[in-house]
């Protein structure tokens, strides 16, 4: 029934357009996060190129703040072809193919290049995680958007060790991150983005766990008291488009958009990144930062090793292959 409502919807939105607009080739895209969120902004700049080198032909229509589909919808949404395109959190296509959750492993990246050089477009591990994900959805992978890392929210006593989450209840985004919290003597609690705040200030959980850029978007720092730079684990996105319309495209327009597509991730990479610092600079006068030494992060570190055991056995033999593909850079 839920799909029969997806594809009704889809087909309206098509019945209801613009007699004129049918000439073009017109691309719907839906988001979570609103057009002046760095995700919206990444999608205005990928629509500037794509409609300026087709001469008009392809026109990039975005539907911002959830107004067509929740995040959890988006797979199904673009994979079924009721929309062409879309942005969902990367950890959304765990349940089809659960080795995408190797980007949440805990400290499972040696650094800030290292990052980049495993996400990056043709690398080893994107190769396998875009093409098992297209395989078993539908949805063919455009490119990743950078969200930034993760860290810690909580009121009271600042988090600086790993004991600090003993017997605590944290908002978590996705599995390993739960098996994170586990690892750490916490208690996970599974919560969309858009619950945060809400969630926060009623204290349903004790602790947040999400990106900076969140914290300022949502004004997650008017309900909570202090931020931990964990940067244990990356946050990613991922713009996809139904591989069915993608093929139906010619040549010619399938290149504009996969040339697009290269340019606006690595200026989302970028920004994001450089922008973490600007981000935090601008909170610390509303909240209390806690950047970990390095002894303070070793001990995360240890604490956590267990994760990326559980990861290899649950997951099986492709836990092994994209592991291998990202330490191999």
């Amino acid at each position: 029934m839920k799909q029969k409502l997806i594809g009704a919807l889809g087909a309206a939105l098509i019945a209801l357009a613009p007699m004129g607009a049918m000439a073009k080739t017109v691309i719907r895209v839906t988001l979570q996060l609103p057009e002046t969120h760095s995700l919206g902004q990444n999608w205005l700049a990928f629509k500037q190129i794509v409609e300026e080198k087709s001469g008009g032909e392809l026109e990039v229509q975005l539907f911002p703040s959830a107004q067509l589909y929740k995040d959890k919808q988006v797979p199904e949404a673009v994979g079924s072809g009721a929309i062409e395109a879309g942005s969902a959190f990367l950890g959304r296509f765990a349940g089809s193919v659960p080795a995408v959750e190797v980007v949440n492993l805990p400290f499972f990246f040696r650094d800030e290049a290292h990052l980049r050089a495993a996400v990056s477009t043709g690398s080893p591990m994107r190769e396998i995680l875009d093409r098992a994900v297209l395989e078993e959805t539908g949805a063919r992978v455009l490119w990743w958007q950078a969200f930034g890392r993760n860290v810690y929210l909580n009121n009271g006593e600042p988090i600086r060790l790993p004991g600090d989450l003993q017997g605590k209840k944290v908002r978590t985004y996705g599995k390993i991150l739960g098996w994170t919290v586990e690892a750490l003597g916490g208690a996970p609690t599974l919560m969309s983005g858009s619950k945060q705040f809400l969630a926060y200030q009623q204290g349903a959980v004790d602790v947040g766990m999400t990106g900076t850029s969140a914290v300022e978007s949502r004004k997650l720092y008017e309900v909570m008291e202090n931020m931990t730079l964990s940067y244990d684990s990356a946050i990613e996105f991922v713009a996809i488009i139904n591989d069915d319309f993608f093929n139906s495209l010619s040549p010619e327009q399938q290149k504009i958009i996969t040339d697009a597509a290269a340019v606006v991730e690595q200026q989302l990479r970028d920004e994001v990144y450089s922008g973490e610092d600007a981000i935090v600079d601008g909170l610390r006068d509303k909240m209390n930062v806690i950047e970990l030494t390095d002894e303070e992060r070793a001990q995360w570190v240890e604490a956590t090793q267990s994760v990326i055991d559980r990861f290899r056995e649950e997951v099986g033999p492709m836990a092994d292959e994209v592991i291998a593909a990202a330490q191999s850079l």
